[in-house]
């Protein structure tokens, strides 16, 4: 546990070091903060809302600055294995006393807690954002509410990183893995109505639509799209670690 910790720690600073690493988090805060005055301006939809907390509520799931989210954390972390390739840097991960599923644990762990971080950071500034444009009050059930979407946004991430995350260790290649994370954001939202649809990895990824919108597909239910993007994810995890601990380095 020690020796991973220590891996994961190694990853993260990689990633603190890279002078880019703030742009993300400046960026989706920005970004945040702009829609929140657009919204206020020029939006009637934002009448009915009491509070900060309720306003973060409704805009962190895949329609909001989920979104943001999702595509600031491919962007930032979808190479962290083609990179290694990329530098030559690779080799000497793997002639160290550490194993390749190790490694490779370890850089998966550093996305999560990127999203992570990045989920908070737009949990945070919605908030304060919508907390001086509608007022800091609010009710339990909006801050559970507001935590709820906040998870389902934190998965909606996760679940395209992780594929952002395999192509980049099945190609080398960060362009290909960042194409392929944003791919499956933009095509996310279509919905084909034919029941074997509802077992694809698009219509399940997004959970927020349950509280909106409903079930995209007859049958679906929060546990059911939970399932459906948890075997992906693995599955994707499973067809890297595969790749990645039989490719000949040299």
């Amino acid at each position: 546990m020690r020796n991973m910790t220590g891996l994961v720690h190694n990853e993260w600073l990689k990633l603190t070091k890279k002078k880019s690493f703030w742009v993300s988090p400046g960026l989706l805060a920005a970004l945040t903060v702009l829609v929140t005055v657009m919204l206020y301006r020029f939006s009637a939809n934002v009448a009915g809302i009491e509070s900060g907390i309720a306003y973060a509520a409704g805009m962190l799931g895949a329609s909001g600055t989920g979104q943001f989210v999702t595509v600031l954390s491919v962007v930032a972390t979808a190479g962290i294995v083609a990179q290694e390739y990329a530098q030559g840097t690779i080799k000497f991960l793997l002639i160290r006393s550490r194993s390749r599923g190790e490694i490779l644990v370890s850089k998966y762990l550093a996305v999560v807690l990127y999203i992570l971080m990045m989920t908070v950071i737009s949990f945070a500034v919605l908030f304060i954002a919508g907390g001086v444009t509608f007022g800091f009050g609010g009710t339990g059930e909006q801050w559970i509410e507001a935590l709820k979407q906040g998870a389902y946004g934190f998965i909606y991430s996760l679940v395209y990183a992780s594929l952002a995350f395999m192509v980049g260790v099945l190609t080398r290649s960060s362009g290909v893995s960042i194409g392929a994370g944003l791919i499956g954001t933009m095509f996310g939202a279509i919905v084909i109505q034919k029941d074997f649809y509802k077992y694809v990895l698009l219509p399940n990824a997004d959970l927020s639509v349950y509280g909106t919108s409903g079930p995209p597909l007859p049958g679906m239910t929060v546990g059911f799209s939970l399932t459906v993007s948890a075997v992906y994810v693995a599955l994707f995890l499973l067809a890297g670690y595969t790749v990645f601990r039989r490719r000949d380095i040299a």
